[in-house]
C-alpha cells in the first residue's frame, strides 16, 4: 500500500474513531497548518531581505488596499468556522463534521475557510510589501493546498461520505464561487 493510501486510511480511522482521539488530535492539526502557513510567511520575508526586493506598493496605498483583503479573508474563514461549529465539527480533517456542511459559505465553495486564508495572505503580502509572498510563496502555498485537498482530503471525504460528497463536489467549486452556476441551480428547483 502506498503512503498516500496509508495516510488517507489513517485520517479516515481517526475521523470515524472515538471522540476523545479526534479532540486530542485537533490541536495537532491546527498547529501543523499554522506552522506551515507561518513558515511560508517567514520564508517570504527572508527572501525579500536576501534579494533586496524593492517595495511594490507606496506606503500611502498599502493599508487602504491590504486591510480590506485581510478583513475579508478573516471574515470568510470565521463565517466558515461557525458553520462547522454548528454541526459539532472542526476544519481539521481528524475531527470533521459527521455530515457535509453545505450552509453559509459552503453553499458556494467546498473550501471557503481556505479561500479566506488565501485572501488573508494576499492582503498580508500587500501590507508588508512582500513581493515574494504575493507573487511566489502564495502561489506555491495554493498549489500545495490544492494538491493536499485533491490527493488526501477529498479521497478521504469520498470514502467517509460516499455519493453525497461526490455530488456536492460536482455541484460546488473548490474555492471561488461560480454564482452563475448557483443561480441556475436555484432557479431549477
Amino acid at each position: 500500500m502506498e503512503a498516500r493510501e496509508k495516510l488517507i486510511g489513517a485520517i479516515y480511522r481517526v475521523a470515524t474513531g472515538t471522540e476523545r482521539t479526534r479532540k486530542l488530535l485537533t490541536p495537532v492539526g491546527i498547529l501543523v497548518f499554522g506552522t506551515f502557513t507561518t513558515l511560508f510567511i517567514l520564508a517570504a520575508i527572508r527572501v525579500d531581505q536576501l534579494l533586496h526586493l524593492p517595495e511594490f506598493l507606496p506606503e500611502a496605498f498599502r493599508r487602504p488596499i491590504s486591510i480590506p483583503f485581510i478583513l475579508l479573508g478573516i471574515s470568510i474563514s470565521f463565517w466558515s468556522f461557525l458553520h462547522f461549529s454548528k454541526v459539532k465539527g472542526t476544519p481539521v480533517p481528524f475531527n470533521p463534521p459527521e455530515q457535509i456542511v453545505s450552509t453559509g459559505p459552503y453553499r458556494y465553495s467546498r473550501n471557503p475557510m481556505i479561500t479566506g486564508v488565501f485572501i488573508f495572505l494576499f492582503g498580508l503580502g500587500l501590507l508588508i510589501n512582500s513581493i515574494s509572498l504575493v507573487f511566489f510563496f502564495l502561489p506555491i502555498f495554493i498549489i500545495l493546498i490544492v494538491w493536499e485537498l485533491k490527493q488526501i482530503e477529498e479521497p478521504e471525504l469520498i470514502k467517509r461520505l460516499g455519493a453525497e460528497y461526490v455530488e456536492y463536489r460536482r455541484l460546488t467549486p473548490m474555492f471561488f464561487p461560480d454564482f452563475r452556476k448557483w443561480q441556475k441551480r436555484r432557479s431549477t428547483r
